[in-house]
């Protein structure tokens, strides 16, 4: 899929603050943020085979073998939406590529209802969102500016 980019300052806390990380060298630093990607899409339920993240600064190159497009999206959203992470740069394989989903960016003011109105011209398909986005999300009034969601046409 290629080179994805989201807000730095917005996500999921993963990550310690930096003064935590005294006495450690960056190398070590970007292993332990990687472990912690890791273990947060494996824990998400997300099934990877082979799954392997490196950060490099700010990006995320993501590594492994999804069963299809769906959960190769819901991956890089896990990783792309944790503070830190700048960018996921996707090289995980899929068997049988399929059409991408759209992906939208959260803005202040926004609830999956009115994204849905927006994206699909009627507010009841917010279910439709707020499936297409779990295990992320967890309760459909739990969204915040910055958050990028996947938005799948619809059959």
């Amino acid at each position: 899929m290629g080179l994805f980019s989201f807000i730095k300052e917005a996500g999921a806390k993963l990550f310690g603050k930096e003064e935590e990380q005294a006495g450690k060298t960056i190398e070590e630093i970007n292993f332990e943020k990687a472990n912690r990607l890791k273990e947060e899409v494996l824990g998400m339920g997300l099934p990877v085979e082979d799954l392997n993240i490196v950060i490099v600064e700010e990006r995320a190159l993501i590594f492994g073998k999804v069963p299809n497009q769906e959960i190769r999206e819901k991956v890089i959203l896990t990783v792309g939406n944790t503070e830190g992470i700048a960018e996921v740069d996707d090289r995980l394989e899929v068997p049988r590529p399929e059409p991408e989903a759209r992906f939208y960016t959260v803005k202040k003011g926004d609830y999956l209802s009115k994204i849905a109105k927006e994206v699909y011209g009627d507010a009841s398909k917010y279910m439709v969102i707020f499936e297409a986005n779990k295990p992320m999300l967890k309760d459909p009034d739990l969204i915040y500016p910055g958050q990028v969601l996947r938005i799948p046409d619809l059959d």
